[in-house]
């Protein structure tokens, strides 16, 4: 495996910042996350259904208070791939 890889799943522009949010944190609860990237319900669910299922993340659920609350955590698949989806986009513009 090269040592940094463009991947078209990440470069999203809305994948890329839930890569990059999770990156400098162990989990953000999805509440949190979406209103950090200000995108609707839906729209993050997309992106972390594609996420998911690339293995690049994975969610937990946890009871809060009585009621269900999602959360959301890098994979280590996930972290390795957004390092070197990183090195490779600064490669480009570097």
């Amino acid at each position: 495996m090269k040592d940094s890889q463009f991947d078209t799943l990440i470069h999203a522009p809305n994948r890329l910042q839930i890569c990059a949010a999770l990156e400098s944190m162990s989990e953000i609860e999805f509440k949190k996350l979406r209103d950090l990237l200000s995108v609707s319900d839906s729209v993050l669910s997309k992106h972390i259904k594609s996420l998911e299922d690339a293995n690049y993340i994975k969610v937990i659920k946890r009871i809060k208070n009585s009621r269900q609350h999602t959360w959301i955590a890098l994979t280590t698949n996930g972290h390795k791939a957004y390092e070197g989806h990183v090195k490779e986009l600064k490669k480009i513009v570097g």
